[in-house]
């Protein structure tokens, strides 16, 4: 091969400069239409013009930031959006997707952010972001039992709204109260009431939804094909959902809680191994979450040691508790002085690690305790592990140090509910999932690739003990390792790998839904479903 005269090598530079220089003035012009259109799209009485934000406003990065709950995402690197639109109407949501399907434009929707992987706000192709967080109304009708809530709304907001209005009432959801109801609900939504009232989306009755071609739709007219979908299967993939509609739940005036913690030298070994066998069999309830973590040893010998940490939610007071706990869970060793009777509202603070006298005001605080970089992933699991598999796995996590694992029991009302009733599959036969959580406070690539091998070897290391053919995940746990759907003429099987695992055959009627309300595939992102013909 020849070698490149000078000359020629300042031809080539000047040749590949225009190409960018013509490339970014395409994206330049592309963009400015969008921007035009979005204006010419704007109700006069719900002007859109100050819900937009571009990188030359001075509120855009403070907007862009806000609601980034994974610092893996707030990089300098971290490709940004050329435009947010913080929806304040559902027409600004109905231009949001004219426009953006008119100039072929990603469009990634957040709610609350807690995306794990940042997919509602992170993307390789020039993107804009619908933000939701502005519409977060939710309206209770204690008449019905019911309430309408927003997808922008918190699950803290849902919660303290019902317990203006009822001490008797709650919502089965997730037991952080600065998630997103978008998200959360759209993916499944589980808590620690599920064994007694399954997931969110078992108790969603209708929703509010703009489909590919800017119209508003409620569950009768959207069918209920659609209205399956959204119910677990991600909304993102359908459309933009703008509420749903829930049935309240009902909750004693008194509950009691838990958190007792044991390491192998208090004979946590002994006692995970009986976890495994009454925990998906307790009362439903009865909610025990075993979370494992390494943490130093308090031994003469000092090193490491592994933690077993037993945090409950019981539906009831704290007498019929101790009955269930001494007859089914007596190593464990309850005691009194162990529990915590309060109300359901004052449990949930409790969960977020709050002193359960916090006012329940501070549900309201949409900025969650902590900021940090984290990695997650998700298992689930068929059969207990056998003692020696138990103390295998304590020498591989000692070993890796900062990884953890938390346990969340099934059984109960989640045994009951068939798998295809709601896209989300994972019902009997389940006795608990799994997810691996890793948490760091280190910027970089350098410290983001040496945390996340560590959760990916722990996750290897759980092979043998987990579900198989296909190894199982929860799509609110969304996990790219699983596969990357670059949405081009391989769609559909690049959807079919990850999403196989998250929805199980649940996935050939995700798509086929996905194909008769969006051929186009304007809604799309890195795990969406996919249509047959794209």
């Amino acid at each position: 091969m020849g070698v490149l005269k000078p000359t020629a090598i300042s031809w080539l530079s000047i040749l590949l400069l225009s190409i960018s220089v013509a490339v970014i003035s395409q994206l330049d012009t592309v963009q400015e239409a969008f921007l035009q259109c979005l204006l010419d799209n704007s109700h006069p009485s719900h002007p859109i013009s100050s819900a937009i934000f571009t990188s030359q406003n001075s509120s855009y990065s403070s907007v862009l930031q806000s609601y980034i709950r994974n610092l893996r995402f707030n990089e300098t690197t971290t490709p940004k959006p050329f435009l947010i639109l913080t929806a304040l109407h559902q027409s600004h949501i109905q231009a949001a997707v004219v426009c953006g399907k008119k100039h072929d434009l990603q469009m990634k929707i957040r709610s609350g952010g807690h995306d794990y992987e940042g997919l509602s706000y992170v993307s390789t192709v020039p993107f804009f972001v619908l933000d939701m967080f502005n519409l977060r109304a939710v309206d209770i009708d204690m008449a019905t039992e019911s309430a309408w809530v927003q997808s922008g709304a918190i699950l803290g907001e849902v919660y303290y709204r019902i317990a203006e209005k009822s001490k008797t009432h709650g919502f089965p959801a997730g037991v952080c109260p600065t998630v997103g109801v978008g998200g959360h609900f759209s993916g499944g939504g589980y808590g620690n009431m599920m064994r007694k009232y399954g997931l969110s989306v078992d108790n969603i009755i209708d929703a509010l939804l703009v489909d590919v071609n800017g119209r508003l739709h409620d569950r009768k007219s959207m069918g209920e094909d659609l209205f399956w979908a959204i119910r677990g299967g991600g909304g993102a993939s359908f459309g933009v959902i703008l509420a749903y509609k829930i049935n309240l739940v009902r909750v004693p005036e008194v509950v009691t809680v838990f958190n007792v913690s044991k390491t192998l030298e208090e004979n946590a070994t002994e006692i995970v191994y009986k976890w495994q066998h009454v925990a998906p069999n307790f009362p439903e309830d009865l909610f025990v979450r075993l979370i494992l973590d390494v943490v130093n040893s308090c031994s003469s010998t000092g090193g490491k040691t592994i933690r077993a940490s037993f945090l409950s939610l019981f539906l009831g007071d704290s007498k019929r508790l101790l009955s269930i706990m001494n007859d089914s869970f007596p190593e464990l060793g309850l005691s009194q002085s162990d529990c915590i009777e309060t109300s359901w509202i004052q449990s949930v603070l409790y969960w977020t690690n709050f002193p359960v006298d916090t006012s329940a005001e501070d549900l309201l605080n949409r900025t969650p305790q902590k900021h940090t970089f984290l990695k997650r992933k998700s298992d689930y699991v068929k059969e207990p592990i056998p003692k020696d598999g138990l103390e295998w796995l304590w020498k591989r996590m000692i070993e890796l140090g900062t990884p953890g694992l938390i346990f969340n029991p099934y059984g109960g009302r989640m045994a009951e509910i068939s798998a295809s009733e709601t896209p989300f599959p994972h019902r009997a036969g389940n006795l608990w999932k799994i997810q691996y959580v890793t948490n760091w406070n280190e910027a970089g690539a350098e410290a983001a690739d040496h945390y996340i091998n560590l959760t990916r070897k722990l996750h290897g290391y759980m092979t043998g003990f987990v579900s198989k053919n296909p190894r199982e995940a929860f799509l609110n746990y969304i996990d790219i390792d699983l596969g990357v759907n670059h949405n081009g003429k391989a769609s559909y099987w690049e959807g079919r790998v990850y999403g196989i695992k998250y929805f199980k055959s649940n996935f050939n009627r995700l798509v086929q839904i996905k194909t008769n309300v969006d051929p186009g595939h304007f809604f799309r992102y890195e795990q969406g479903i996919p249509t047959l013909s794209y």
